[in-house]
């Protein structure tokens, strides 16, 4: 029987993996291999790593495959990825603030706030002395 057309972005059993961001126990770089894939909409596994580590439940943006881990590390490299989580944390620390004053919506956490909850939370704030 012949086997299905691998997606990018789902992971297969028996796939050598590597941690693609630190998580507990298991240092980023960590080499793996894929045990059990999990869910339907939002694919989870299994890994079990080098040093005899088994995670558990791992979202697929904390693995990568070897290939695009070296992609990562060139790209750490060149700064690339740096400049583009100032920018990203640049805009979770406030600097969305001002379009509140011009009526749009402001990004907290990768969620869209209304300016008027952000303009009525505020003047609560004011009118409590906080």
């Amino acid at each position: 029987m012949p086997k299905k057309e691998a997606n990018d972005e789902v992971l297969r059993r028996k796939e050598r993996v590597v941690a693609a961001t630190d998580m507990p126990g298991i240092p980023e770089g960590t080499p793996g291999k894929v045990i059990i894939v999990e869910g339907l909409a939002w694919s989870r596994y299994w890994v079990r790593f080098a040093k005899g580590v088994v995670g558990a439940s791992i979202n697929r943006k904390q693995l990568a495959r070897r290939v695009e881990w070296t992609e990562i590390l060139r790209r750490r490299e060149l700064g690339e990825e740096e400049a583009a989580l100032a920018v990203a944390a640049a805009g979770a620390d406030g600097a969305s603030a001002p379009a509140a004053a011009e009526g749009e919506s402001v990004l907290i956490n990768g969620v869209a706030v209304p300016a008027h909850l952000i303009e009525r939370s505020k003047a609560r704030r004011e009118f409590l002395g906080v």
